[in-house]
């Protein structure tokens, strides 16, 4: 079928997003790179990367309110203005030699923060950019330019550009943050943008995004699947390079390659996701695509080959893009415009709270019993997931509004989990 045309402002958005996934690909091994050059002590470099994982956490469903309250492009602009302000710091430290790990604690706390803002407003934006029948498409191709700016381009040349200077992936992503803020100022003023009807407190407003999701039965069930699906995920990524070396048996030299399979995978996805919500519809595709994971996962977990085992993870991620294409534009459409901050944020703080639970189970199952049970466990939890969602996820009208749950003209298309910028991500976001 004919993709929808997406037009300038959504390339405008498009290549914001993209040069600012660029810089994070740049900037989040170096920041690791760093932190192993001022210590090795295992607790201060993870002190890193978990002050970088919880702001999501803590001021999600704030940045979603404060999403709603304000014109939401000129708050991306200022909140990458700012990103670029605090990165080129960063990088003014690095050269001069006056960062230490406190300061890349606090870098990376600081712009995990601002990145909750930028989150929820970009997923709000969106929608007023393209057509609702063309939110597939958009998403997707969201997470594609995403995709192959981080995974093919920023994370290879990350490590060049630290051995080079170790300033220098900090000042380009400094640059990143700068020309994604001038990009979306280009964009032109949102027509509309209603106010919260009586504005009290930030907190209050917040939790109302909670109520409305918890009401609407397809977007509650989707987010409770991708809260168990991230479960396994994160579990699996948190052991994937021990599972990759003692399970599968890749040579050391070769997990690049294996890594990028996936990486490869969830590109495909996010490119045929416009085309997936057209042929099938929303709810019978996040249905399908649970099935289509746990099938994955299980060949995950029979393999013992790099082959297999590289082909099943790479179906297992093409599964992933779908999903979080389809199910942001499944919310863009749905949310009365004024919640689609709070509403987003609330999805992403639900669906991201079993990620770090997983993870430590992972763990601590791998060190007692091997990580070869780990892939098991994470495709039976998805033979749950699929199992509770088959039964939840059917088309029907939607709980809070009394309508049908999607539109006529997308009655035939989605499917997805969240993502982490404008309406794009990765995993192990679902």
């Amino acid at each position: 079928m004919t993709a929808p045309a997406l037009g300038r402002h959504y390339r405008l958005l498009w290549s914001a997003a993209v040069s600012s996934r660029f810089g994070d690909a740049l900037r989040t091994p170096a920041l690791a790179l760093l932190a192993a050059t001022l210590t090795r002590d295992p607790r201060a470099i993870a002190a890193v990367t978990v002050a970088g994982q919880l702001p999501p956490l803590l001021f999600g469903l704030l940045g979603g309110a404060y999403a709603d309250r304000w014109d939401r492009r000129r708050t991306m602009a200022g909140v990458d203005a700012a990103r670029a302000v605090v990165v080129a710091g960063l990088a003014v430290l690095v050269a001069t030699g006056r960062a230490g790990v406190a300061a890349l604690v606090a870098v990376a706390f600081l712009l995990a923060a601002l990145g909750t803002l930028f989150d929820a407003a970009s997923f709000a934006l969106l929608p007023s950019l393209v057509s609702p029948a063309a939110l597939p498409a958009a998403n997707g191709r969201l997470q594609a330019g995403t995709a192959v700016a981080g995974g093919f381009l920023g994370a290879p040349l990350a490590g060049v550009l630290f051995a080079l200077a170790a300033a220098l992936p900090f000042t380009v992503d400094a640059l990143t943050f700068a020309l994604a803020a001038l990009l979306v100022l280009a964009l032109p003023a949102a027509p509309t943008q209603p106010a919260p009807t009586a504005r009290g407190s930030v907190w209050a407003e917040a939790w109302e995004g909670v109520r409305w999701l918890r009401r609407d039965r397809v977007l509650w069930g989707v987010t409770v699947a991708t809260a168990g699906s991230n479960l396994a995920i994160s579990g699996l990524m948190a052991v994937l390079v021990l599972y990759a070396l003692e399970v599968l048996r890749v040579p050391p030299a070769a997990y690049g390659l294996f890594a990028a399979g996936a990486v490869i995978g969830g590109l495909v996805g996010a490119l045929a996701a416009g085309r997936v919500a057209a042929r099938f519809g929303t709810v019978p595709a996040l249905r399908a695509v649970l099935f289509w994971q746990t099938l994955a996962l299980t060949g995950f977990a029979v393999a013992r080959h790099p082959l297999a085992g590289g082909v099943a993870l790479a179906c297992f991620a093409a599964g992933t893009t779908v999903w979080n294409s389809l199910w942001a534009s499944y919310g863009q459409r749905n949310v009365p415009p004024e919640l689609l901050g709070r509403v987003g944020a609330a999805q992403r703080v639900v669906g991201l709270a079993s990620a770090p639970v997983g993870a430590a189970l992972a763990g601590f199952a791998g060190q007692a019993y091997g990580v070869a049970p780990v892939g098991w466990a994470a495709a039976g939890i998805f033979a749950l997931v699929t199992f509770a969602a088959w039964r939840v996820l059917r088309p029907a009208t939607s709980a809070s509004t009394g309508t049908d749950a999607e539109p006529a003209a997308a009655v035939t298309g989605g499917l997805g989990r969240t993502a982490a910028r404008p309406a794009g991500g990765g995993t192990p976001e679902q």
